[in-house]
């Protein structure tokens, strides 16, 4: 993963910013060089008393702090990026990004860039109760939100997912976490009856088909649920609570959680325009202008609609054609041969 602190930090420098406008560049703060790493990372929430820690341990002229500094270099000498070697990273994935945005190598692209379907990002006129559900690894999260412009009251929990149910059927999955939406909706005093909008946080690959449909590509962090792979997820979810009576659920958006991301912080800051994950795994997504994206102009074009869309760019897969083996360590090498799918989701080994 070092490869992507590098490159995060890179998209908030002058000199590294690919898609961003100039009126979305992040402010560098009094006296600080806005090329620094530190005001980078500061940029993107890595605390500054961290980064002073960071450095005092690697500037200290205590002689055992040197000694252990000397040793700790040796054997992180070949995590270092060079700028260069940056920059070829960055062009690469403008590279993937780009064919995965046309309409020639879209469908066989590494990086899928796939199509969200949501074209804005919240006014601040939102309002109204809705459920949430968030599911991306181990645990899910179900989540009870009233809106009130810019306000949100929140009140959520988080549930588990075991393991016979991770390697179970998709019928098994989906009854599990509709009992799991029962349960919350009865604890937060919803009546039986009362219909509720719920928006559902999908963290796998999917290729979306419309705002509340997408099909699943394949599990990741994981998972193998059988019957689930090709099959629309938010159909299956409805099914499911369908087979019960306590639940009233309208699917409102099917959503990415770097999507998700990108929406909550855009709720409070409306100038938002990527979001980026760093957990199980790591994605990312970010607002484009249809005429950069060929393979989607035919289908949204003259819509009515705004002319940009949230691209999903699933960058996990960053790396699987090769691309990336300039930068492959020992150590990457062995994590990947050791994984559970070598070869597959590189960037997130490294």
């Amino acid at each position: 993963m070092v490869w992507m602190f590098h490159f995060i930090t890179s998209l908030f420098t002058p000199s590294g910013v690919l898609r961003m406008s100039k009126k979305q560049k992040q402010k560098p703060q009094a006296n600080q060089d806005p090329t620094s790493p530190a005001s980078s990372l500061g940029s993107v929430g890595i605390f500054t008393d961290v980064l002073s820690s960071i450095n005092s341990f690697f500037t200290s002229d205590n002689p055992a702090q040197a000694s252990n500094r000397k040793r700790i270099e040796r054997v992180c000498r070949c995590f270092t990026i060079t700028n260069d070697r940056l920059e070829q990273v960055m062009a690469a994935l403008e590279k993937a990004m780009d064919e995965g945005l046309s309409k020639e190598h879209g469908d066989k692209a590494n990086l899928k860039m796939l199509p969200s379907y949501v074209r804005a990002v919240p006014n601040g006129e939102e309002g109204g109760d809705f459920l949430a559900l968030d599911l991306g690894g181990t645990h899910f999260r179900i989540l009870l939100i009233k809106l009130s412009g810019r306000e949100a009251e929140m009140t959520g929990k988080i549930y588990h997912v075991p393991e016979n149910i991770m390697r179970g059927s998709g019928e098994n999955l989906f009854a599990h976490i509709a009992d799991c939406i029962a349960k919350f909706a009865s604890e937060q005093g919803v009546p039986s009856g009362k219909k509720l909008p719920l928006g559902f946080t999908f963290s796998f690959p999917c290729r979306q088909q419309g705002l509340t449909s997408g099909r699943l590509i394949s599990w990741t962090k994981g998972f193998s649920v059988s019957g689930c792979e090709g099959q629309d997820v938010c159909a299956m979810l409805k099914e499911a609570c369908n087979r019960r009576n306590d639940l009233d659920i309208d699917f409102v958006a099917l959503l990415n959680d770097t999507v998700g991301t990108l929406m909550a912080c855009a709720f409070k800051e409306n100038t938002c325009q990527i979001g980026v994950i760093i957990g199980n795994g790591t994605n990312a997504c970010y607002m484009e202008q249809l005429d950069r994206a060929p393979k989607l102009q035919a289908e949204l074009a003259d819509d009515g609609l705004p002319d940009e869309i949230i691209i999903n760019t699933e960058w996990g897969a960053f790396g699987d054609d090769g691309s990336l083996r300039f930068i492959y360590t020992k150590f990457d090498r062995q994590l990947d041969q050791g994984s559970i799918s070598p070869g597959k989701q590189m960037s997130i080994h490294l």
